[in-house]
């Protein structure tokens, strides 16, 4: 029998508690443990785990499912890295992918371990589509259109800004890639609403996009997981013209982050050491079980 791959979840909030719920109902993986600012705040659906501060306190971890913030991946995928463990990560600001890439490819050579970056589902499993795209017509313009609906990177980045209390960050599409940001905050006492929104609309999340930021007395009030992504491309095979390709899919955002990390803690066992974006690894190594199955089944 395989022995089963031990992973910890850094980071308890919404992403990592779909991970537990994807490792629960994943056969190949066992939960080492959970990593969380506060080890002595236990809720009931980990009572059966070791919840403790650092990652330096479980034993035997493989891979570390990193949950935590965009701008602080670098630092915890460092942390166990240096401890031979590998990581995976949903890293999401598309600009600084490869700096980030060539940063922890770095670390992970040394310490004889993987990192798999951006692995949520955009950057993640829709760069994987995208890619697919590109090889069916290598000349052609490929659309990303998100939404609508809640961009989970975007609204930490708001809670980050000074003098927000609540927020949430809404993705519209508006065509041809081009989205609108709605941005709903909830003030904290003392604070300028029109500093603190012009702060979000500099951030470099929201920067080169259209941003609108309201004030609102509830948050929880308005916020929904859903959303949501229609990709199109339209270019040329070999000399034919006109090839178009659609991919569409609803999601709750959370949930399908979670499972493509799981499946990337998966495949971070089967590669050499360094760090990887999901278009580098093979797609059948995110599978559990034999290749040789998977071929006969999907091929």
């Amino acid at each position: 029998m395989q022995e089963k791959i031990k992973a910890a979840i850094i980071g308890y909030g919404n992403i990592g508690k779909y991970v537990l719920e994807a490792l629960q109902g994943a056969s190949d993986f066992e939960i080492a443990g959970i990593v969380r600012r506060d080890a002595t705040n236990i809720p009931s659906e980990l009572k059966e785990y070791d919840v403790v501060n650092t990652i330096s306190q479980l034993k035997g971890v493989d891979v570390a499912i990193l949950c935590t913030p965009t701008r602080r991946v670098e630092k915890f995928a460092c942390e166990c890295l240096a401890l031979g463990i590998s990581t995976v990560d949903s890293f999401d600001i598309h600009g600084q992918i490869l700096q980030l890439r060539d940063s922890l490819d770095e670390t992970a050579r040394k310490y004889n371990a993987v990192s798999v970056i951006s692995a949520g589902w955009d950057p993640g499993s829709d760069s994987v589509i995208r890619t697919l795209m590109e090889i069916m017509a290598p000349r052609g313009i490929t659309y990303t259109n998100f939404g609508p609906g809640m961009s989970m990177g975007h609204t930490v980045a708001v809670k980050a800004v000074e003098g927000v209390r609540a927020a949430l960050s809404m993705t519209i599409p508006t065509g041809t890639g081009v989205h609108r940001r709605m941005v709903y905050i909830e003030l904290q006492d003392g604070y300028d609403f029109h500093h603190v929104a012009q702060a979000i609309k500099t951030d470099d999340y929201f920067i080169h996009d259209e941003t609108h930021v309201f004030q609102v007395e509830d948050v929880e009030a308005l916020k929904d997981m859903g959303h949501g992504v229609l990709m199109e491309r339209k270019g040329v095979s070999g000399n034919t013209q006109n090839q178009l390709f659609k991919f569409d899919m609803r999601i709750n955002n959370p949930a399908l982050t979670a499972q493509v990390l799981v499946g990337a803690a998966r495949a971070s066992l089967k590669q050499q050491p360094g760090a990887y974006t999901l278009i580098e690894i093979p797609v059948v190594d995110l599978l559990p079980g034999e290749k040789e199955s998977w071929i006969k089944k999907l091929v």
